[in-house]
């Protein structure tokens, strides 16, 4: 049975480097994180066992200011992986994200007390001890990424706790957490299946939405797949849908098997602080605001924005800090107006409220937006445009960015250059429109046709010849320019038509002619 294990713990204590020793993979992919040290998004690896059981991981940041992310990678995990080092011992996030395990229902797992070639036998015994005491019932195993001590007997403690960890199953829904485009394959987005099985040629639906959808294709960490299952992270490339329209908390799900809510009954847990009324449910990975209507330890959760939930599911508030969890009780209630329940109707949110939802929508899009072109459409709300001011955004024709905030190619740069190495003077087909138009802006390719590219020099010298034609002859036929040019005919046209948009040639009858303007410059 295919199952899911997460890192945990405190900036710096090891987890990437753990994993790494682990499993023989960088989990760190960004160049920002590669260049500061530390992980900021969820990184993913498989993990072999010594039993023949393949295991996902997700590693997770530890640094305070991602602790939303951790939350979207430790949602759905049926593992964890508890990371302390040696010498600093447990940290603050040590403990914040042990409680976020909690919360979620993640309770089997593997402490791993790194760095152990670093301290002396007894500051080890002590850290091997304050480990056990932290997680009462967790195997605790003192490792060595750099030296490799400990990691094969943290596999096999990680063997024990998988056999040990039941998995229950239901409809398909796989919670999405990352999403791109790949040349000649278009959209892919990726998560932990939660529930279900996903085939290729499967129809499944976004929600919220409501968009169906076909999967082209299934892959399960790099590998071709015929059948992905519950626990595995998983890769799907679905065809037919652009990347702006899929986003980190957005569902895959069996079409009519879940219904996106505004409201869950929860069954609360705190942790020793008070949770306020007006909170951020973390769910899937999903992050939303929410008004509690709480009596006692029960609570409605009515949210700014719907979520894919189901009963058993849990969720995790947090204001500022973790604050506390809840074990949905009912996806789909009615408003509960019984005082014997809950706390009755709550008040409409001030404009100080719904600036603050309004900010984090907008965060969350605009950290799912194309690299390539990181605006977001215009909110739809009334009361959101006349807020639109207040949040120091740019606004750019029907588009939002943020201050200064340009295209780039990021991690696609490796793609455009091998595209680049394919052009020349024969047009090459380019799947990804977006892409060639990044590419053309900066001077990259010349688009000719729908789809189709050649190089800015091969451009530059088609059209310096079939001017130095028209200069000398007048006119131009299709196939005269398909033999100046020594090419086909297909290409010929192509080149005529991009000429005649550019304002070089204008078309009279079946002969191209030289425009006046174009005579001028050249």
């Amino acid at each position: 049975m295919p199952l899911t294990v997460g890192t945990a713990g405190h900036i710096d204590h090891g987890k990437t480097w753990l994993v790494r020793a682990l499993t023989g993979k960088d989990t760190d992919r960004l160049p920002e994180e590669q260049a500061r040290g530390i992980s900021i998004d969820l990184g993913y690896a498989p993990l072999d066992l010594p039993d023949g059981r393949r295991l996902s991981l997700v590693d997770v940041p530890g640094h305070e200011r991602f602790v939303r992310t951790m939350v979207a990678g430790a949602s759905g995990i049926d593992l964890f992986l508890l990371v302390i080092d040696a010498g600093e011992g447990a940290r603050p996030q040590t403990h914040e994200h042990l409680a976020i395990l909690r919360l979620l229902g993640a309770e089997r797992g593997v402490v791993a007390v790194t760095k152990a070639d670093a301290v002396d036998e007894d500051s080890l015994e002590l850290a091997l001890a304050e480990a056990r005491e932290l997680v009462p019932g967790a195997a605790v195993v003192a490792v060595s990424a750099k030296t490799g001590l400990g990691l094969d007997d943290l596999r096999e403690a990680l063997a024990l706790a998988a056999r040990e960890t039941p998995r229950d199953d239901a409809p398909t829904r796989l919670y999405v957490d990352r999403v791109f485009t790949l040349r000649g394959i278009g959209t892919v987005a990726t998560g932990t299946l939660w529930s279900g099985r996903i085939a290729a040629g499967d129809t499944l639906r976004i929600e919220p939405g409501g968009r169906d959808v076909r999967v082209r294709s299934v892959q399960v960490h790099d590998d071709d797949v015929a059948l992905a299952e519950s626990g595995q992270r998983v890769a799907v490339a679905l065809p037919g849908i652009e990347r702006r329209e899929l986003a980190r908390g957005d569902a895959l799900v069996q079409p009519g098997a879940y219904t996106p809510t505004y409201r869950i009954d929860v069954e609360l847990e705190e942790l020793g602080l008070a949770i306020p009324q007006r909170v951020l449910v973390h769910h899937g990975t999903s992050a939303t605001l929410a008004r509690v209507a709480r009596a006692g330890k029960f609570a409605q959760l009515r949210l700014a924005a719907p979520i894919v939930a189901a009963r058993g599911d849990r969720v995790v508030l947090r204001a500022g800090t973790t604050v506390g969890g809840g074990l949905v009780l009912d996806a789909a209630p009615p408003r509960h107006r019984d005082p014997r329940r809950f706390a009755g109707d709550v008040a409409e949110p001030s404009v100080e409220e719904r600036l603050v939802e309004l900010r984090r929508e907008l965060d969350r899009r605009l950290d799912a937006a194309d690299p390539l072109d990181p605006g977001i459409a215009l909110p739809t709300e009334p009361w959101a445009r006349e807020l639109l001011p207040l949040l120091g955004l740019e606004q750019r024709g029907s588009k939002l960015y943020r201050p200064g905030a340009r295209g780039s190619l990021g991690e696609r740069e490796q793609e455009a250059a091998e595209l680049e190495g394919q052009l020349g003077g024969e047009p090459v087909k380019v799947a990804d429109a977006q892409l060639a138009r990044f590419l053309e802006e900066h001077g990259r390719l010349v688009r000719v046709g729908d789809g189709y590219a050649i190089s800015p020099d091969a451009y530059a010298h088609a059209r310096e010849m079939v001017v130095s034609e028209l200069e000398s002859s007048g006119r131009i036929t299709l196939g005269r320019c398909r033999d100046l040019l020594g090419t086909s005919r297909k290409t010929a046209q192509l080149l005529l038509e991009r000429f005649d948009a550019d304002g070089v040639t204008r078309r009279v009858g079946d002969e191209r002619v030289l425009r006046r303007a174009a005579a001028r410059r050249s």
